[in-house]
């Protein structure tokens, strides 16, 4: 038995200081020395030994486990700190190396408009709503007044998501005007900015895909000089005391009178250039108002109430904004454009 103890330390020594890492070091603390390991395995062969044998057996018996012990605690420093090393050395970190740069990003210019709009309107008093992008034939036409026959229901005009055009993808924020006159009471000043929808052919200031922002009052004695009034004042506050604006007569179904707003083209100052197709001017929003059927439509005594309502395109506001003179600019998204804003 004492050879055979010499032996197993001999090779368990030897196998201990040739483990590569840590899970190899344990998995031969476990063959020498587990339960099941072969220095236990040895130690219960000690019953057969005569008395006078045992004692100096168990003696290198202990000196055996004593040497594995330290043997494969002194190894497993070792591995460790070789283990440390290595990764302090794959994860070094250079000081002296430029960082990447992170430009930050910023608002759209037609977002950066849009907020300029909000605060100027909710200084008026005006709350700022939100509605759904689909929207059902009821609320975008029939209840604004808007009859069959109307060339914007035709299927040529409008997205249309059924069969029997009952249900579309807005083509306009007005019928965010019937779910105020529903949900709130009277008077009410609101603004509702989104996405609308139509079959337009992508051009330098038209598509498919644009922006408008709806606006309505009703009170008690309005009139169409509130209208024109609160207009002009919101367009010289986003473009500058100077700007040119104009009213010209026009036809809304759900507004009566109805008009449409210009200001002056920013391209050429009013001399005629392809952003504003040779006319000077630049249509920025219908208005006019409230169609009486509109409001008794919603249950509103036309004889004690008023309002007035408009709807412009966002897209534009932003051309005369920031003098942006191509519309696909807008979508694009590409960064030589946007971060010049």
């Amino acid at each position: 038995m004492k050879e055979r103890l010499k032996e197993l330390r001999e090779t368990s020594l030897a196998a201990i200081h040739s483990a590569e890492n840590t899970a190899a070091l344990e998995q031969l603390r476990v063959k020498y020395l587990g339960k099941k390991g072969e220095l236990t395995a040895l130690l219960k062969q000690m019953g057969r030994l005569s008395a006078e044998e045992r004692p100096v057996m168990g003696q290198l018996a202990n000196e055996v486990r004593s040497a594995l012990e330290d043997t494969l605690e002194q190894c497993r420093i070792r591995l460790e700190e070789q283990a440390l090393a290595r990764r302090l050395e794959a994860e070094a970190l250079d000081v002296t190396i430029p960082g990447e740069t992170h430009t930050p990003g910023h608002r759209h210019p037609m977002y950066i408009v849009l907020d300029e709009i909000e605060r100027i309107f909710i200084g008026m008093g005006f709350s700022v709503l939100d509605g759904g992008e689909v929207e059902t034939a009821d609320y975008n036409f029939t209840r604004l007044n808007t009859d069959d026959a109307h060339p914007a229901r035709e299927w040529s005009d409008t997205f249309y998501f059924t069969e029997d055009s009952s249900i579309l993808l807005r083509t306009q924020t007005s019928p965010m005007q019937v779910h105020a006159m529903e949900s709130r009471t009277l008077p009410i000043r609101m603004i509702a900015p989104g996405r609308v929808y139509r079959k337009d052919e992508v051009d330098a200031t038209h598509s498919p895909m644009f922006h408008q922002i709806e606006g309505m009052a009703i009170d008690r004695g309005v009139t169409m000089g509130d209208l024109k009034g609160t207009l002009n004042e919101v367009v010289r506050r986003l473009y500058g005391e100077n700007t040119v604006t104009r009213f010209r007569p026009h036809h809304f179904p759900f507004t009566e009178p109805s008009c449409e707003m210009d200001v002056q083209c920013h391209k050429c100052g009013g001399r005629g250039c392809p952003t504003c197709k040779g006319e000077g001017w630049i249509e920025i929003l219908g208005a006019g108002m409230i169609h009486p059927k509109v409001l008794q439509g919603c249950g509103i005594n036309t004889d004690v109430y008023s309002g007035w309502a408009f709807g412009m395109g966002l897209e534009r506001l932003a051309l005369r904004r920031f003098q942006i003179s191509d519309l696909r600019l807008i979508f694009e998204n590409d960064v030589r454009f946007l971060e010049q804003f």
